[in-house]
């Protein structure tokens, strides 16, 4: 029984929202931050990273930073670039990047259902990262960005949803990447009860993306928790900003890895290796996509190799029968020596948003080989998530992303 609960939420007044919508933060290295702030006074990075505020002699993580961006989302709200709902909504937020269309519900979700595993988990959480965040949202008493969760597709919450988006959105803008955006508020009492009720009727939602931001939110939450002494439970700290979509309409992407060296091999030591796990079926000059679950497919710097997983090294388990996790079992750590890839700087991951040209131009540049996955399923993602396992690091990438700024979560100071 998932608590799924509508939110007084603080968005950007209609004619700021598409100047105020950002990438999400982790988007962007300290650098790429400061450039991509540069004359654009509204953009809401200004307030996820802080620090682009300040020249570089003061800390990405200085507690001046923390300050700079409560001060900041402060002087919006004051100032009307932000406005404040006047009663708890649900919110429709539509993306639709090419011919694919992804609409979710924002809302907030509970801290308690993450702890007793109603939201279900499937990759582990930093603890250096999630202070970064934990400090953030604790400064500002608010949570700036949304967790992106998934439930299996509910008819009544699609019906909901479909009439609503027949009305005049909120918002309706295309972000620079070509990717557009629509709101609609969710605010008729009856449609508000028929959301919260389906949710409530839901047995396991899953966060997709963000499990620092949502380990963040939940570790401020027992803060202000012990801090309070009593508190009933219907305090905002209790919930986390989230947007929650159904199942049958995500798209994950495949996310490709790069080897910066051979761990003292050769390709033909390589093509050995794969063969013994693989069958080769295609070698081609241009570049080969995996098509279905299985393939994978190789780049050496002058050819593409595609190769078809043998069906004795397949497995039914949800975590070693994934492909990221047979590459990986079966080349990468024996092979490359690759044996924790989230701490092996001989290995970099490639989202693949960024096409397979990427792959050629990093095997051409500062890599030796690369290898282009076919990608995760959802379905997967939830059959390793039900199990409470993890998977491999780097195993989904979700498009398009969700913007920061169009909605916050104000909790109590």
């Amino acid at each position: 029984m998932a608590d799924i609960r509508p939110f007084v939420a603080i968005r950007p007044a209609k004619e700021y929202a598409k100047d105020i919508a950002a990438l999400p933060y982790d988007v962007y290295n300290r650098e790429e931050a400061c450039v991509e702030v540069k004359d654009k006074p509204n953009t809401f990075l200004r307030i996820d990273r802080a620090e682009t505020n300040f020249d570089s002699s003061v800390d990405t993580y200085d507690e001046k930073v923390y300050k700079k961006a409560d001060e900041l989302l402060h002087t919006m709200i004051d100032d009307g670039r932000f406005i404040r709902d006047s009663k708890p909504c649900y919110y429709i937020y539509e993306l639709t990047m090419g011919d694919h269309t992804q609409t979710g519900i924002v809302a907030v979700s509970s801290v308690d259902d993450y702890d007793n595993g109603v939201i279900k988990k499937h990759e582990n959480t930093l603890a250096e990262k999630e202070i970064d965040r934990i400090n953030h949202v604790d400064k500002c008493s608010a949570q700036t960005g949304p967790v992106f969760l998934a439930y299996r597709e509910r008819t009544t919450i699609d019906e909901v949803v479909l009439r609503i988006k027949n009305g005049e959105p909120e918002y309706d803008f295309t972000s620079d990447d070509g990717v557009n955006h629509r709101v609609f508020v969710i605010d008729n009492p009856e449609d508000v009860d028929i959301i919260r009720k389906e949710f409530a009727d839901t047995d396991a939602i899953y966060i997709a993306d963000g499990h620092h931001r949502a380990a963040s939110a939940v570790k401020v939450s027992k803060m202000r928790r012990k801090a309070k002494g009593k508190y009933t439970g219907d305090e905002e700290f209790n919930y986390f900003l989230s947007v929650l979509f159904p199942d049958d309409q995500l798209m994950i992407l495949d996310y490709n890895r790069v080897l910066k060296d051979m761990n003292g091999h050769n390709l033909d030591e390589l093509f050995d290796k794969m063969s013994e796990y693989f069958e080769l079926t295609n070698v081609d000059d241009e570049p080969i996509r995996p098509s279905k679950k299985g393939e994978v497919s190789l780049f050496d710097g002058t050819q593409w190799r595609l190769y078809k997983i043998k069906i004795e090294y397949t497995s039914d388990d949800p975590v070693d029968g994934l492909d990221v996790s047979l590459l990986q079992e079966l080349i990468l750590e024996p092979f490359f020596g690759i044996i924790d890839p989230k701490a092996d700087d001989r290995i970099d991951f490639v989202g693949g948003i960024r096409g397979l040209e990427e792959l050629e131009r990093r095997v051409k540049s500062d890599c030796k080989v690369a290898f282009a996955m076919y990608p995760t399923d959802i379905t997967e993602l939830f059959d390793v998530a039900d199990a409470s396992r993890l998977m491999p690091p780097k195993s989904t990438w979700f498009e398009p992303k969700l913007r920061s700024g169009l909605f916050i979560h104000e909790i109590e100071r």
